[in-house]
C-alpha cells in the first residue's frame, strides 16, 4: 500500500506554485494515462480559477502524451465532469478545482466511467505510478487527439430540468461565487421555471464577491437579498458546484443536517452518511422505517457505500449530496432544485425545517502543521479517556468519533485539505456543548504546546 502524499479527502489540493504546479499536472496526466494502458478517452474541465489554463495545459499534454484521447469542457461544474464521463463513455473525468478553498489554491480530482470519483486505492495506485515514474511516452503516430465537446452542457441541463417539477414562479436568489456554477445554474432554474436573481454570477476566479465556501459569514449578502426580493428560497453554491447550501424565506441559513433529513425523507430506504453528521438523521429516518449507514468523510467514501449498500440516497452534512438516481457524483446544481421542489409542493423553507430536530452543533478548526495533525490524532483518544467520565462508544473510522451516556458526540479529525484538525460536535443541551467544546480545545492545545 502507498502512504499516499499528493491525494487527501478530495483529490489532490494546496497551493498554486507551491504544491500544485504545471509540472504536478503534467505527470499527473502521464501518470493517469499509463494507469489506463496508453489508450481511451478522458474527459477534462475546471472551475473559473486563474490556475486552470496552466494547469488544464499541463495535464493535457501528459495524457496526450501518454497516448490518450482528451476531450475539453472548459469552464464547467464538477457535476457536469462526472454526468459527461458516464454519459460520453470515457474512461475517465478529470476536474480541476479546490472546491471552497481561496484563490490561491487548485487542486486535480479524477472521476470513474460511472461518474464516482477515484476510491482510495485507485488514488494510491496513480501515486505510485507518479512516483516511480512508471509512464511512459507513446510513439508520435500513436499520441492522443484533442476534442472539445459544447453540446454534452446541454444534454446536462436539460437531464437537469426533466428531473424536477416546479411550481412556475417560484422566487430563487442564487449565489454562485463567481465559481463553475455561474453559467449552468442559473440557466437550469429559469429553464425549469423559477423566476430568478443572482449574487456573484459572473465567473471570476478571483472570487471578488465572497469566499467560494458557502457559510454563514460568507452568505451575509444572500441572506439579505433573499429577504429584499421576497424571495422562496436562496440557493448558494461553493467554487465548483457540487455543494448547495440553502437560505430560508426568512433569510436564515438552513441547518445542514436538517436540510440533508429534508431530502434524505423524499427517499427513504437506506440513507448513506458520514460520520461527521448529527443523530437527528437517525431519527428522522428510523421514523419512515429507514436506515442509515455512516463512512469516512468524502463523497467517494458515501459514492462506495451507496453502490455496495444500494442505497437511495447520500451525502455529507456540508451540502455534498449524491442522488444516485441521476449521478454517482456530487450535485449541487440538482440539490438546489430538488429542495427548491420540495418547497414548490409543501411550504415555506422555514417550516419544513422546523419539523426536523436540530440541537446544539458546534463546529470549531484548530490550525496545525501536517505533522502536528498526525502527533494529535495519536494521543486524542488517551486523553479522552483519562478527562471523561460517561464515555459510551469510540468510533475512529475517521478520526475519533466519542459519544457519550446522554447521546451527546464529538468528532476530532485532521482536515484532509487544509492545515486544521476539524471538532464538530452536538448535544441536546447548549451547556453541555459548550462544555464539550472548551474541554475538548484544551487537550488539543495542551497536545500542540508539547
Amino acid at each position: 500500500m502507498v502512504d499516499k502524499k499528493l491525494f487527501g479527502t478530495s483529490g489532490i489540493r494546496g497551493l498554486v506554485k507551491y504544491e500544485v504546479t504545471s509540472e504536478l499536472a503534467l505527470k499527473i496526466g502521464k501518470s493517469l494515462a499509463y494507469y489506463l494502458g496508453n489508450s481511451g478517452s478522458v474527459v477534462l474541465g475546471n472551475d473559473t480559477r486563474t490556475s486552470n489554463e496552466m494547469l488544464s495545459q499541463a495535464i493535457c499534454a501528459g495524457l496526450l502524451e501518454g497516448g490518450v484521447d482528451v476531450v475539453k469542457l472548459g469552464m464547467v461544474p464538477t457535476p457536469l465532469v462526472g454526468y459527461a464521463t458516464e454519459k460520453l463513455g470515457a474512461d475517465a473525468g478529470v476536474m480541476l478545482t479546490a472546491s471552497h478553498n481561496p484563490s490561491a489554491y487548485n487542486g486535480i480530482k479524477l472521476w470513474n466511467p460511472n461518474g464516482m470519483a477515484y476510491t482510495s486505492k485507485q488514488e494510491e495506485d496513480i501515486e505510485e505510478i507518479y512516483n516511480n515514474s512508471y509512464y511512459i511516452s507513446v510513439d508520435w503516430d500513436n499520441i492522443g487527439q484533442l476534442k472539445y465537446n459544447d453540446e454534452i452542457k446541454e444534454e446536462y441541463i436539460d437531464d437537469l430540468v426533466n428531473s424536477v417539477d416546479i411550481r412556475p414562479g417560484l422566487k430563487v436568489v442564487i449565489d454562485c461565487a463567481s465559481g463553475a456554477g455561474c453559467e449552468i445554474s442559473p440557466l437550469v432554474f429559469r429553464k425549469a421555471g423559477c423566476k430568478v436573481t443572482t449574487l456573484n454570477c459572473q465567473a471570476d476566479g478571483f472570487f471578488p464577491g465572497r469566499n467560494p465556501e458557502p457559510n454563514g459569514d460568507n452568505l451575509q449578502d444572500l441572506m439579505k437579498t433573499v429577504i429584499a426580493t421576497n424571495s422562496d428560497i436562496g440557493i448558494a453554491h461553493d467554487g465548483d458546484a457540487d455543494r448547495m447550501i440553502a437560505i430560508d424565506e426568512k433569510g436564515n441559513i438552513s441547518p445542514f443536517d436538517s436540510l440533508f433529513v429534508l431530502m434524505a425523507k423524499e427517499f427513504g430506504g437506506t440513507i448513506v452518511t458520514t460520520v461527521d453528521a448529527g443523530i437527528c438523521i437517525d431519527e428522522s429516518i428510523n421514523e419512515v422505517g429507514g436506515e442509515v449507514l455512516r463512512t469516512p468523510v468524502g463523497d467517494v467514501n458515501v459514492a462506495e457505500a451507496i453502490i455496495d449498500r444500494n442505497a437511495s440516497f447520500g451525502g455529507e452534512p456540508s451540502g455534498t449530496w449524491l442522488h444516485p438516481d441521476f449521478s454517482m457524483c456530487p450535485d449541487g446544481i440538482l440539490s438546489g432544485l430538488r429542495i427548491a421542489e420540495l418547497v414548490s409542493k409543501e411550504g415555506k423553507l422555514s417550516d419544513l425545517l422546523d419539523r426536523i430536530p436540530n440541537y446544539s452543533t458546534v463546529r470549531e478548526k484548530v490550525t496545525c502543521s501536517k505533522e502536528q495533525k498526525i502527533n494529535t490524532m495519536g494521543e486524542i483518544e488517551g486523553l479522552f479517556k483519562e478527562n471523561f467520565n460517561d464515555i459510551e462508544e469510540i468510533n475512529t473510522i475517521d478520526g475519533i468519533r466519542v459519544t457519550f451516556t446522554d447521546n451527546s458526540w464529538v468528532l476530532i479529525r485532521p482536515s484532509g485539505t487544509e492545515d486544521y484538525i476539524r471538532i464538530t460536535l452536538e448535544s441536546k443541551d447548549d451547556k453541555r456543548a459548550e462544555f464539550i467544546r472548551n474541554e475538548c480545545l484544551k487537550l488539543i492545545n495542551e497536545i500542540l504546546k508539547q
